[in-house]
Protein backbone atom coordinates (compact mmCIF):
# COMPACT_ATOMS: atom_id res chain seq x y z
CA UNK A 1 0.00 0.00 0.00
CA UNK A 2 2.75 2.39 0.53
CA UNK A 3 4.82 1.47 -2.02
CA UNK A 4 1.53 2.48 -4.59
CA UNK A 5 0.68 5.50 -2.58
CA UNK A 6 4.68 6.59 -2.88
CA UNK A 7 4.46 5.72 -6.79
CA UNK A 8 1.54 7.91 -7.23
CA UNK A 9 3.23 10.68 -5.52
CA UNK A 10 6.14 10.56 -7.93
CA UNK A 11 3.79 10.03 -11.35
CA UNK A 12 1.66 13.70 -9.86
CA UNK A 13 4.94 15.14 -9.04
CA UNK A 14 6.37 14.38 -12.51
CA UNK A 15 3.20 15.49 -13.89
CA UNK A 16 3.19 18.56 -11.92
CA UNK A 17 6.74 19.06 -12.88
CA UNK A 18 6.18 18.82 -16.45
CA UNK A 19 2.96 21.37 -16.69
CA UNK A 20 5.35 23.53 -15.16
CA UNK A 21 8.27 23.14 -17.77
CA UNK A 22 5.55 23.25 -20.35
CA UNK A 23 3.67 26.43 -19.53
CA UNK A 24 6.75 28.30 -18.47
CA UNK A 25 9.00 27.36 -21.86
CA UNK A 26 10.45 31.07 -23.06
CA UNK A 27 8.61 32.43 -26.11
CA UNK A 28 10.86 33.87 -29.11
CA UNK A 29 9.95 34.95 -32.26
CA UNK A 30 12.08 33.37 -35.32
CA UNK A 31 14.14 35.73 -37.87
CA UNK A 32 12.18 34.04 -40.56
CA UNK A 33 9.18 35.45 -39.35
CA UNK A 34 10.24 38.95 -40.26
CA UNK A 35 10.29 39.66 -43.36
CA UNK A 36 12.74 42.06 -44.94
CA UNK A 37 12.10 45.81 -44.71
CA UNK A 38 13.55 49.10 -44.84
CA UNK A 39 13.87 50.91 -40.81
CA UNK A 40 11.76 53.82 -40.50
CA UNK A 41 14.25 55.82 -38.60
CA UNK A 42 12.05 58.60 -37.44
CA UNK A 43 9.76 56.51 -36.58
CA UNK A 44 12.21 54.57 -34.30
CA UNK A 45 13.08 57.57 -32.70
CA UNK A 46 9.17 58.39 -31.70
CA UNK A 47 8.85 54.88 -30.60
CA UNK A 48 12.06 55.32 -28.45
CA UNK A 49 10.22 58.27 -26.95
CA UNK A 50 7.13 56.70 -26.53
CA UNK A 51 8.45 53.99 -24.70
CA UNK A 52 10.78 55.54 -22.06
CA UNK A 53 13.37 53.84 -23.12
CA UNK A 54 15.69 56.87 -21.46
CA UNK A 55 14.13 57.26 -18.38
CA UNK A 56 15.13 54.22 -17.06
CA UNK A 57 18.46 53.25 -19.56
CA UNK A 58 19.98 56.48 -19.31
CA UNK A 59 23.52 56.28 -17.13
CA UNK A 60 22.20 57.92 -13.85
CA UNK A 61 23.27 61.73 -12.60
CA UNK A 62 24.30 62.62 -15.91
CA UNK A 63 22.95 64.94 -18.56
CA UNK A 64 23.19 62.54 -21.68
CA UNK A 65 19.74 61.06 -22.35
CA UNK A 66 20.76 59.18 -25.28
CA UNK A 67 23.55 57.42 -23.57
CA UNK A 68 22.18 54.43 -22.78
CA UNK A 69 24.80 52.25 -20.36
CA UNK A 70 22.00 51.37 -18.12
CA UNK A 71 22.85 51.15 -13.77
CA UNK A 72 19.72 52.73 -12.30
CA UNK A 73 18.28 51.00 -9.39
CA UNK A 74 14.38 50.04 -9.69
CA UNK A 75 13.75 49.00 -5.71
CA UNK A 76 10.41 46.75 -5.57
CA UNK A 77 8.70 44.61 -3.08
CA UNK A 78 10.81 41.60 -4.80
CA UNK A 79 14.07 43.30 -4.82
CA UNK A 80 16.47 46.07 -6.79
CA UNK A 81 16.77 45.74 -10.17
CA UNK A 82 19.68 47.30 -11.78
CA UNK A 83 18.72 48.49 -15.67
CA UNK A 84 20.76 46.61 -18.25
CA UNK A 85 22.98 48.76 -20.90
CA UNK A 86 21.28 48.70 -24.22
CA UNK A 87 23.37 50.97 -26.25
CA UNK A 88 24.96 49.47 -29.42
CA UNK A 89 28.18 48.27 -27.55
CA UNK A 90 28.76 45.08 -28.99
CA UNK A 91 30.20 43.25 -25.20
CA UNK A 92 28.43 45.40 -22.67
CA UNK A 93 25.46 46.29 -24.63
CA UNK A 94 23.10 45.09 -27.70
CA UNK A 95 25.51 45.52 -30.07
CA UNK A 96 25.54 41.64 -31.40
CA UNK A 97 21.99 41.21 -30.89
CA UNK A 98 20.16 40.29 -33.84
CA UNK A 99 16.45 42.13 -34.91
CA UNK A 100 14.69 38.90 -33.70
CA UNK A 101 16.63 39.16 -30.63
CA UNK A 102 15.70 42.53 -29.65
CA UNK A 103 11.82 41.90 -30.98
CA UNK A 104 11.67 38.76 -28.89
CA UNK A 105 13.28 40.65 -25.73
CA UNK A 106 10.33 43.65 -26.26
CA UNK A 107 7.57 41.48 -27.20
CA UNK A 108 7.86 38.25 -25.49
CA UNK A 109 10.14 39.60 -22.21
CA UNK A 110 12.76 36.62 -23.32
CA UNK A 111 16.43 37.53 -23.79
CA UNK A 112 19.05 36.03 -26.15
CA UNK A 113 20.21 33.24 -24.46
CA UNK A 114 16.33 31.90 -23.76
CA UNK A 115 15.76 33.02 -20.39
CA UNK A 116 13.00 34.89 -19.23
CA UNK A 117 13.21 38.85 -18.14
CA UNK A 118 12.06 39.69 -15.03
CA UNK A 119 8.74 42.08 -15.22
CA UNK A 120 10.41 45.18 -14.16
CA UNK A 121 10.94 45.09 -18.01
CA UNK A 122 7.50 46.59 -18.71
CA UNK A 123 6.77 44.04 -21.59
CA UNK A 124 3.64 43.00 -20.30
CA UNK A 125 2.73 46.47 -22.28
CA UNK A 126 5.35 46.83 -24.42
CA UNK A 127 3.94 43.28 -26.32
CA UNK A 128 1.14 45.62 -27.55
CA UNK A 129 3.36 47.53 -30.19
CA UNK A 130 3.19 46.32 -33.71
CA UNK A 131 6.55 44.58 -34.66
CA UNK A 132 7.01 47.18 -37.21
CA UNK A 133 7.40 49.61 -34.11
CA UNK A 134 10.03 47.80 -32.10
CA UNK A 135 11.91 46.98 -35.79
CA UNK A 136 12.39 50.64 -36.54
CA UNK A 137 13.56 51.18 -32.02
CA UNK A 138 16.21 48.51 -32.61
CA UNK A 139 17.24 50.28 -35.91
CA UNK A 140 17.50 53.65 -33.83
CA UNK A 141 19.42 52.21 -31.33
CA UNK A 142 21.75 51.25 -33.56
CA UNK A 143 22.75 54.67 -34.47
CA UNK A 144 23.29 55.58 -30.59
CA UNK A 145 26.73 55.99 -29.40
CA UNK A 146 28.04 52.93 -27.26
CA UNK A 147 28.18 52.68 -23.87
CA UNK A 148 31.17 50.58 -22.15
CA UNK A 149 30.50 49.27 -18.72
CA UNK A 150 27.84 46.21 -17.39
CA UNK A 151 25.50 47.41 -14.49
CA UNK A 152 25.54 45.82 -11.28
CA UNK A 153 23.29 42.40 -11.19
CA UNK A 154 20.14 42.16 -9.80
CA UNK A 155 19.88 41.76 -6.21
CA UNK A 156 16.74 39.28 -6.11
CA UNK A 157 16.41 36.96 -3.17
CA UNK A 158 14.94 33.45 -3.92
CA UNK A 159 12.70 32.10 -4.93
CA UNK A 160 11.94 35.01 -7.00
CA UNK A 161 15.73 35.05 -8.82
CA UNK A 162 14.72 31.72 -10.46
CA UNK A 163 13.72 33.48 -13.50
CA UNK A 164 11.90 29.75 -14.83
CA UNK A 165 9.03 30.87 -12.51
CA UNK A 166 8.67 34.38 -14.27
CA UNK A 167 7.23 31.77 -16.68
CA UNK A 168 3.92 31.38 -14.56
CA UNK A 169 3.93 34.93 -14.02
CA UNK A 170 3.83 35.66 -17.53
CA UNK A 171 0.94 33.23 -17.87
CA UNK A 172 -0.88 34.56 -15.44
CA UNK A 173 -0.26 38.48 -16.35
CA UNK A 174 0.90 38.82 -20.02
CA UNK A 175 -2.11 38.39 -21.80
CA UNK A 176 -0.60 38.68 -25.56
CA UNK A 177 -4.08 40.75 -26.88
CA UNK A 178 -3.55 42.93 -29.57
CA UNK A 179 -5.02 46.31 -29.56
CA UNK A 180 -7.63 46.86 -32.19
CA UNK A 181 -8.50 49.99 -33.37
CA UNK A 182 -12.01 51.23 -31.85
CA UNK A 183 -14.03 52.24 -35.09
CA UNK A 184 -16.70 54.35 -32.70
CA UNK A 185 -13.30 56.86 -31.99
CA UNK A 186 -11.37 58.96 -33.79
CA UNK A 187 -8.07 58.22 -35.12
CA UNK A 188 -6.68 60.15 -32.50
CA UNK A 189 -8.02 58.54 -29.63
CA UNK A 190 -7.03 54.86 -31.10
CA UNK A 191 -3.05 56.51 -31.72
CA UNK A 192 -3.29 57.40 -27.82
CA UNK A 193 -4.81 54.37 -26.58
CA UNK A 194 -1.98 52.82 -28.71
CA UNK A 195 0.36 54.67 -27.20
CA UNK A 196 -1.05 54.51 -23.66
CA UNK A 197 -1.27 51.17 -23.33
CA UNK A 198 1.55 49.74 -25.49
CA UNK A 199 5.17 51.50 -25.65
CA UNK A 200 4.12 54.68 -23.17
CA UNK A 201 3.00 51.22 -20.61
CA UNK A 202 1.43 54.20 -18.23
CA UNK A 203 -0.52 51.54 -16.30
CA UNK A 204 2.67 49.74 -14.80
CA UNK A 205 2.98 53.07 -12.73
CA UNK A 206 0.23 54.44 -12.46
CA UNK A 207 -1.90 51.16 -11.50
CA UNK A 208 -2.24 48.84 -8.26
CA UNK A 209 -0.32 45.82 -7.84
CA UNK A 210 -1.74 42.09 -6.27
CA UNK A 211 0.69 40.53 -3.85
CA UNK A 212 2.49 38.78 -7.28
CA UNK A 213 3.13 41.77 -9.23
CA UNK A 214 0.24 41.96 -11.43
CA UNK A 215 -1.65 44.98 -12.14
CA UNK A 216 -4.95 44.87 -10.33
CA UNK A 217 -7.13 45.55 -13.72
CA UNK A 218 -10.23 46.45 -12.06
CA UNK A 219 -8.38 49.39 -10.69
CA UNK A 220 -6.27 50.09 -14.12
CA UNK A 221 -4.67 53.71 -14.44
CA UNK A 222 -6.40 54.63 -10.50
CA UNK A 223 -2.87 54.71 -8.63
CA UNK A 224 -1.21 53.78 -5.88
CA UNK A 225 1.98 52.90 -3.92
CA UNK A 226 4.99 53.95 -6.10
CA UNK A 227 6.15 50.55 -7.85
CA UNK A 228 9.70 51.63 -6.46
CA UNK A 229 9.03 51.90 -3.09
CA UNK A 230 8.69 55.77 -2.12
CA UNK A 231 5.46 58.03 -2.61
CA UNK A 232 2.34 57.65 -4.21
CA UNK A 233 1.30 57.23 -7.91
CA UNK A 234 -1.43 59.27 -8.70
CA UNK A 235 -5.10 58.51 -10.24
CA UNK A 236 -4.99 59.35 -14.02
CA UNK A 237 -8.68 58.55 -14.18
CA UNK A 238 -11.63 61.17 -14.17
CA UNK A 239 -11.74 60.43 -10.56
CA UNK A 240 -8.84 62.96 -10.18
CA UNK A 241 -8.63 64.39 -13.76
CA UNK A 242 -11.69 65.64 -14.27
CA UNK A 243 -10.95 69.32 -14.16
CA UNK A 244 -8.32 68.73 -15.88
CA UNK A 245 -8.79 69.66 -19.98
CA UNK A 246 -7.20 67.64 -22.61
CA UNK A 247 -5.23 70.63 -23.53
CA UNK A 248 -4.40 70.78 -19.63
CA UNK A 249 -3.05 66.82 -20.00
CA UNK A 250 -1.43 67.38 -23.76
CA UNK A 251 0.90 71.03 -22.06
CA UNK A 252 1.55 69.03 -18.69
CA UNK A 253 3.19 65.80 -20.71
CA UNK A 254 5.49 68.88 -22.68
CA UNK A 255 6.10 71.15 -19.88
CA UNK A 256 5.83 69.76 -16.84
CA UNK A 257 3.33 71.88 -15.54
CA UNK A 258 -0.41 71.09 -13.89
CA UNK A 259 -2.85 73.58 -14.55
CA UNK A 260 -2.66 75.18 -10.93
CA UNK A 261 0.91 75.95 -11.58
CA UNK A 262 2.69 73.16 -9.60
CA UNK A 263 5.20 70.94 -11.50
CA UNK A 264 5.70 67.24 -11.91
CA UNK A 265 7.72 65.36 -9.42
CA UNK A 266 9.70 62.11 -8.99
CA UNK A 267 10.06 59.71 -11.20
CA UNK A 268 7.77 61.50 -13.41
CA UNK A 269 10.04 64.23 -14.39
CA UNK A 270 12.14 61.28 -16.57
CA UNK A 271 9.07 60.58 -17.93
CA UNK A 272 8.41 64.89 -18.96
CA UNK A 273 12.16 64.28 -20.68
CA UNK A 274 10.53 61.72 -23.06
CA UNK A 275 7.04 62.79 -23.48
CA UNK A 276 8.06 65.97 -24.27
CA UNK A 277 10.39 65.13 -27.40
CA UNK A 278 6.97 63.21 -28.74
CA UNK A 279 4.87 64.74 -31.61
CA UNK A 280 2.36 67.48 -30.27
CA UNK A 281 -0.12 65.20 -32.51
CA UNK A 282 0.91 62.73 -30.17
CA UNK A 283 0.45 64.03 -27.26
CA UNK A 284 -2.74 65.48 -28.13
CA UNK A 285 -3.73 61.58 -28.85
CA UNK A 286 -2.37 60.52 -25.40
CA UNK A 287 -4.46 63.36 -23.78
CA UNK A 288 -7.57 62.52 -25.58
CA UNK A 289 -7.20 59.15 -24.52
CA UNK A 290 -6.51 59.49 -20.84
CA UNK A 291 -9.63 62.31 -20.94
CA UNK A 292 -11.58 59.39 -21.52
CA UNK A 293 -10.80 57.52 -18.78
CA UNK A 294 -14.09 56.49 -16.90
CA UNK A 295 -13.63 57.40 -13.55
CA UNK A 296 -11.92 54.88 -10.99
CA UNK A 297 -11.56 54.54 -7.21
CA UNK A 298 -7.72 54.03 -6.30
CA UNK A 299 -6.66 51.85 -3.52
CA UNK A 300 -6.94 53.55 -0.14
CA UNK A 301 -3.79 55.74 0.97
CA UNK A 302 -2.44 55.68 4.07
CA UNK A 303 -2.89 57.81 6.27
CA UNK A 304 0.60 59.70 7.18
CA UNK A 305 1.96 58.72 10.68
CA UNK A 306 1.46 61.93 13.17
CA UNK A 307 4.84 62.45 15.34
Amino acid sequence: MLRRILLGLIVIGAAGAGIFWWLTIPAVIASASLPPRTPNLANGAATFNAGGCSSCHAVPNQPDRLKLGGGLAMPSPFGTFYVPNISSDPTYGIGRWSEADFVTAVLKGTSPDGAHYFPAFPYASYQHATVDDVRDLFAYLKTLAPVTGKPRDHDVPFPFNIRRNVGIWKWLFKNDKVITADASRSPSWNRGAYLVNGMGHCAECHSPRNFLGGIVQAQRFAGGPNPEGEGWVPNITEKRLSEWSAKDIAYFLETGQTPDGDTAGGSMVRVIKNTSQLSPEDRAAIAEYVKSLPAVEGPPRPKKKEG
